[in-house]
C-alpha cells in the first residue's frame, strides 16, 4: 500500500491534533485488549473463547487506530474518513456510558469524539493544498476552487 503523500507535504497543527487524539485512543483501546490478556492469565474471566475473541478483536482496532495515527502524522489524506467514522461510532458509546450511570467516562469519550471529528475534517486534503499553493497543477492547468475541476472546457461546457 502506497501512501499518499508528497515530499513537500507538510504537516499542520490539525493533523498533529487529529495524530495526537487517534494515538490517545489507540492506547485505550489497547490497554483494553492488555485487560482481555490479563483476565484470561490471572483466571479472572469465567469463559475463556469469548474473552480471546474480544481481545483479538479489540487488538484489529488498536492496531488499526496506530495505522491511522501513522497517517495523519505523514500528513496523507486517507485517515480522515475512517477517523471520522470510528469517532461516530463513539458517540452512541458515550451516550450509552452516560445512561448506565458513568457520566464523567462518558463525557470524555464524547469530548475526545469530538474533538478528533473536528481535526479530521479541519485537516487540509490535497484539494485544499492545492488551493492554497494558488490553484496550479501539473501540465500548466489550474483548479477551479468552487468546483475542484480544472480550468479547460469540458464536454459540459461547450458552446453549440
Amino acid at each position: 500500500m502506497t501512501e499518499s503523500t508528497s515530499p513537500t507535504r507538510e504537516v499542520r497543527g490539525s493533523h498533529r491534533v487529529a495524530g495526537l487524539l487517534t494515538l490517545v485512543e489507540a492506547v485505550a483501546v489497547l490497554g483494553f485488549a492488555g485487560f482481555y490478556v490479563y483476565e484470561m492469565v490471572t483466571g479472572a474471566t469465567e469463559d475463556l473463547t469469548r474473552a480471546a475473541t474480544s481481545g483479538a478483536l479489540i487488538l484489529v482496532f488498536g492496531l488499526g487506530l496506530l495505522a491511522l495515527t501513522r497517517g495523519w502524522v505523514r500528513a496523507a489524506d486517507w485517515p480522515r474518513t475512517p477517523t471520522v467514522l470510528w469517532n461516530a461510532l463513539l458517540l452512541p458509546v458515550a451516550w450509552s456510558l452516560h445512561e448506565s450511570d458513568r457520566t464523567p467516562v462518558a463525557v470524555a469519550v464524547a469530548v475526545v469524539a469530538v474533538a478528533s471529528i473536528g481535526a479530521a475534517v479541519s485537516a487540509p486534503g490535497r484539494r485544499d493544498q492545492a488551493a492554497d499553493e494558488g490553484g496550479s497543477r501539473e501540465g500548466g492547468e489550474t483548479q477551479d476552487p468552487r468546483t475542484g475541476g480544472t480550468g479547460g472546457r469540458g464536454a459540459d461546457d461547450r458552446l453549440s
